[in-house]
């Protein structure tokens, strides 16, 4: 009789648990959702920072021409990076002096330099961090 009573008292107390776990996990994956929700143009604006054009010799001597637009996660991040635009040019143009034309032709080597300079500039972010880099014009001769 005491060994029925106490498997009914454990069976109780594991479903009570499993339950109040389910319910856990169900708010928490439905408030995350909700956190997640892609910023709007205005945002993406206002976080973003225009690196003006900058002209400078490739590794094979020929040279690009080109303008970026840095988006941040926020816009105290934005603030921070236009603070840091020496540093941003000093990065950019480093990057380049050790790629060829080749290295920057076609859509890979776009993205590979656009990845690149993202992460040199995570690296000297305190306030957010970069989401994007984007090329909006480019010329080499």
């Amino acid at each position: 009789m005491k060994k029925n009573k106490l498997l009914t008292i454990m069976l109780i107390i594991l479903v009570t648990i499993t339950l109040i776990g389910v319910v856990i996990f169900v708010l928490l994956t439905q408030f995350n959702k909700q956190g997640t929700t892609e910023p709007t143009i205005d945002e993406i604006i206002e976080s973003s920072v225009d690196v003006p054009e900058i002209t400078t010799n490739l590794a094979d001597n020929n040279f690009v021409k080109l303008t970026l637009k840095i988006q941040t996660d926020s816009k105290d991040a934005a603030d921070e990076l236009t603070k840091r635009d020496f540093q941003t040019n000093n990065i950019i143009i480093e990057e380049l002096s050790e790629m060829t034309e080749d290295d920057l032709q076609g859509k890979q080597g776009k993205i590979l330099f656009e990845s690149t300079i993202k992460s040199k500039l995570n690296e000297l972010m305190q306030e957010g961090e970069i989401q994007q880099v984007y090329i909006t014009s480019y010329i080499i001769q």
